[in-house]
């Protein structure tokens, strides 16, 4: 049951001050969101409509798209309506709401992309038995970090409500996440942080070391039992596309959870936030279809079928 509070609405801060670059920011995000649905929407198109793709790479790419489409509409409408808006204000039920949502598809694309590290292990380790590993695994797998990533972000969204706001509504950051509400909130906040740094942490720094774990038994998999120097290649080709994705959501989304919450450090915070969820989803499908003859191939088939 949610605790009586005086805040009704809380206030976001714009992503700049300065009024003349708040139409330009408007049209440059609203663009970046465009291509992020169309590019997303048409991996997942093909995915789901091409019997070539019908395997557990595919699938889970398939996953990806669907939560980058999604991680990106939790906080760019809002953004974009608060660039044209001089009340930049959310609702009570509003703001918990988007805190669960951006927890809920940030911390299932996290461990989603330690499940594909693995799918590329079994791929290179374990060829022979690729299919008969994944095949039975990759459902139960995909349903299982959906499952947790969206209790792991209601536990938060539960215990943020509880918080008594009775202060200042004024939120230091474009769209509500926890760190910021609990700056703002009345009372005692140990058990609020303890689950921050603890509960979101293990999850994100768990789920980067079986990502890097993966990767490092692949790496030397290849190393001491492929002696031919194009076998390396391509085989580490074939990682590559998955591994760029990894480091471009992991970094600035440490970033942001590592250090302890500071007025000094919203603003770094900010820009990082703007990284993992606004311009990484964006570019998960262009530098898939740019290294992936396989779904460049599943698109112009889809091109040419449509003309």
């Amino acid at each position: 049951m949610l605790n009586r509070t005086s805040v009704t609405e809380f206030l976001l801060l714009p992503v700049t001050d300065i009024q003349v670059l708040q139409p330009v920011l408007f049209v440059l995000f609203l663009a970046i969101y465009i291509v992020n649905v169309a590019a997303n929407g048409a991996i997942l198109m093909v995915v789901t409509s091409d019997p070539r793709l019908h395997s557990p790479m595919y699938f889970f790419l398939g996953n990806l798209s669907c939560l980058d489409i999604c991680f990106s509409t939790v906080s760019l409408p809002k953004m974009l309506e608060n660039f044209l808006s001089t009340h930049k204000a959310i609702s009570f039920l509003g703001c918990v709401s988007q805190l669960h949502f951006f927890h809920f598809m940030g911390s299932t694309e996290s461990m989603l992309l330690a499940v594909m590290g693995f799918d590329r292990f079994v791929a290179i380790c374990k060829p022979l038995h690729y299919t008969l590993i994944m095949n039975q695994v990759c459902i139960q797998m995909a349903v299982t970090v959906w499952i947790i990533g969206f209790f792991h972000a209601l536990l938060h969204s539960v215990m943020t409500s509880r918080l008594n706001f009775c202060g200042s509504n004024q939120i230091n950051h474009f769209f509500c996440d926890v760190k910021p509400l609990l700056k703002l909130a009345c009372g005692n906040t140990e058990l609020n942080q303890w689950l921050v740094n603890n509960v979101t942490g293990t999850i994100a720094t768990g789920s980067c070391f079986l990502t890097f774990l993966s990767y490092f038994y692949i790496i030397v998999y290849l190393f001491f039992k492929t002696h031919s120097c194009s076998m390396l290649r391509k085989a580490l080709s074939t990682c590559a596309s998955h591994f760029v994705v990894v480091v471009l959501f992991y970094v600035p989304g440490v970033f942001v959870y590592i250090h302890p919450a500071s007025s000094s450090s919203m603003d770094q915070d900010q820009i990082s936030a703007i990284m993992y969820s606004v311009v990484t989803p964006v570019l998960n499908p262009l530098i898939y279809t740019l290294r992936n003859k396989e779904v460049k191939g599943a698109l112009r088939r889809v091109i040419s079928r449509s003309q």
